[in-house]
């Protein structure tokens, strides 16, 4: 990315608050991702950051302060296996969507701030979605839910 490009992102991060790898995301490669849970009360829709790199995946929401209230990070991972999670040097309670292969949601946890404890949900998982603590309760999310995805898995 040129300096010019990175200048750019950057100010669209001042002006929409979203943090600059994911406004050059979303400008680099059209609408910006999504994910879509389809519940019983309804179809929830998510703008999320996609973590798909081993770098990515590590730092996930470390240090935020802040999550918007309809806003998430999802993560890639290559397989379906367990993919354990843990809390450290992250500021805001979050709750984990664990979702398999299927696209359906394996389990959900309940994560308090700064725990060093990992949690895999008990099951395999190809990909995880955090958003903020007590979002999962709020909007009736379940296992066994459907999750579709738009403009993340490219």
């Amino acid at each position: 990315m040129t300096g010019s490009a990175r200048a750019t992102a950057a100010a669209m991060a001042l002006l929409t608050g979203v943090p600059a790898g994911c406004a050059r995301q979303a400008t680099a490669k059209g609408p910006p991702p999504r994910v879509l849970l389809e519940t019983a009360g309804g179809t929830i829709a998510l703008s999320v950051e996609v973590a798909r790199t081993p770098e990515a995946r590590a730092r996930g929401l470390m240090g935020r302060p802040h999550l918007d209230p309809d806003a998430g990070m999802i993560f890639l991972f290559g397989d379906d296996a367990p993919h354990s999670f843990w809390m450290k040097n992250t500021l805001i309670p979050l709750d984990i969507v664990f979702i398999g292969e299927d696209g359906r949601v394996a389990a959900v946890t309940e994560r308090e701030p700064l725990s060093l404890r990992g949690d895999d949900g008990g099951v395999k998982s190809r990909y995880v979605l955090e958003v903020n603590g007590g979002w999962v309760r709020q909007h009736g999310v379940k296992p066994g839910d459907r999750v579709r995805f738009e403009h993340v898995l490219y």
